[in-house]
């Protein structure tokens, strides 16, 4: 396995189809190259529906796979819960909600590919209100790069790539 994708869902039945058919057409041209990868949905506990969805999407899709958490522990956890079922050489995390879009993934490959071990994705065009998110956000990734001494645009974005040998030593805490 070339590539695992995890992706946690909690209530996103209204996104997922849009997901999935972004999915497959990722997926289709990923391993038209001749790669392998698969996609661990991680349903964190959704309560409208989303896993039954989820395992009717599954049903058609030999590159999905369910990973059902039996309540809500929140984002951490279900991403936690993904990277230890995934079994890919790359592990890339991305959001439910359609702020990533999976044709970006080549793209941290490609840096992957210059020998970086983690390579961080930036919400260029964010879809979220100014005020209530985006300003935030800019004042908390402006902090972390002064403090922490590394300059990101945005340490918020769930899009990244890791190699797999590397997080099995990270111990993830919301």
């Amino acid at each position: 396995m070339d590539l695992s994708v995890v992706i946690p869902c909690y209530n996103e039945v209204e996104s997922l189809p849009d997901l999935v058919q972004r999915l497959d057409s990722f997926v289709e041209s990923f391993t038209g190259s001749g790669h392998c990868c698969e996609v661990l949905l991680v349903d964190d506990g959704s309560t409208d529906g989303s896993r039954e969805l989820q395992e009717e999407l599954a049903s058609s899709r030999s590159y999905l796979r369910l990973v059902p958490l039996r309540r809500n522990f929140g984002q951490t956890a279900a991403m936690a819960a993904g990277f230890d079922q995934a079994r890919g050489i790359v592990v890339v995390p991305m959001d439910a909600d359609l702020q990533n879009d999976p044709h970006d993934i080549p793209l941290l490959l490609d840096k992957m590919e210059e020998g970086f071990d983690v390579v961080s994705g930036w919400r260029h065009r964010r879809q979220d209100p100014w005020l209530t998110r985006r300003l935030p956000s800019a004042v908390a990734n402006w902090i972390i790069s002064r403090v922490g001494g590394l300059r990101l645009h945005d340490y918020g974005c769930t899009l990244k790539a890791y190699r797999r040998e590397l997080l099995q030593h990270v111990q993830l805490y919301g």
